[in-house]
C-alpha cells in the first residue's frame, strides 16, 4: 500500500473521529446518552487515560501517558514509512495507518482539548474556544469517548457454577473511533500475520 494511500486512511479515521468527539463535547452534556439500539448506546464521558479509560494515578500520571503517546506516535510513523519505503503487504501498511490514526486521533484530545473547551458537566454542555479559555492547560486535555456496545446485561442463568443468579453485563467500556481504529488494526495483524509478516511466518 502507498504511502498515498495509507494517510488517505488515517485523514478519514482522524475525521471521523474529531467530528464525532466535537460534536458530541459540544452538544452533549458529560455521562448524558441516547439509546440507539438495545446493544449500543451513545454515553459521553471523558477519561484522562489511554484506551478503554487506563490511566496512571498522581497529578503527573496525565503527563507521563501524553508523553508517552508522543513518542509512540513518533515509532508508528517510523514504523509505517519504513513499510512503505520496504514495499511490506498493503495489510501492514494499513494496520499500522489504522493504529497511528487512532493513537494520534487521542493525542489531539489529550494535548488540545483542554484548551479549545470549555469544562463538560452534568449540567453545563462545554462550548468551543470559551472567552475566559478552556478547562485545562496544553498536554492536561481529557479524552472524549462515547461508543458503548452492551451485548449482553442480565441475570445469569442459575446453573452456572459460581455466578448464576448474579447481574452480569457485557461489554461496559465507553470507547471512541480512534480506540476502534487501534483495536481494529492490532486484531487484524494478529489475525492476518502470515501476510503481514511473510518473512517471519
Amino acid at each position: 500500500m502507498s504511502l498515498k494511500k495509507s494517510i488517505l486512511v488515517i485523514v478519514l479515521v482522524l475525521l471521523i473521529d474529531q467530528i464525532s468527539k466535537i460534536y458530541i463535547k459540544t452538544n452533549f452534556a458529560l455521562h448524558e446518552q441516547v439509546t440507539v439500539f438495545s446493544w449500543l448506546k451513545i454515553v459521553f464521558v471523558e477519561n484522562k487515560g489511554m484506551a478503554w479509560g487506563f490511566e496512571l494515578p498522581g497529578s503527573y500520571g496525565k503527563l507521563v501517558l501524553t508523553l508517552f503517546r508522543l513518542i509512540a506516535i513518533c515509532g508508528i510513523a517510523y514504523w509505517l514509512y519504513d513499510s512503505v519505503k520496504k514495499n511490506s503487504p498493503a495489510i501492514l501498511t494499513f494496520c499500522i495507518a489504522l493504529i497511528f490514526a487512532g493513537a494520534f486521533g487521542n493525542i489531539i484530545d489529550s494535548v488540545f482539548y483542554g484548551v479549545l473547551f470549555s469544562k463538560s458537566t452534568q449540567i453545563d454542555i462545554a462550548t468551543f474556544m470559551p472567552e475566559g479559555g478552556g478547562y485545562e492547560d496544553v498536554f492536561y486535555g481529557k479524552v472524549v469517548d462515547m461508543i458503548q456496545f452492551t451485548f449482553y446485561d442480565d441475570t445469569l442463568p442459575e446453573w452456572i457454577p459460581f455466578w448464576g443468579g448474579e447481574h452480569f453485563s457485557f461489554f461496559d467500556p465507553v470507547f471512541n473511533i480512534a480506540d476502534s481504529a487501534i483495536s481494529i488494526g492490532v486484531f487484524l495483524l494478529v489475525v492476518f500475520y502470515k501476510k503481514a509478516f511473510p518473512k517471519q511466518a
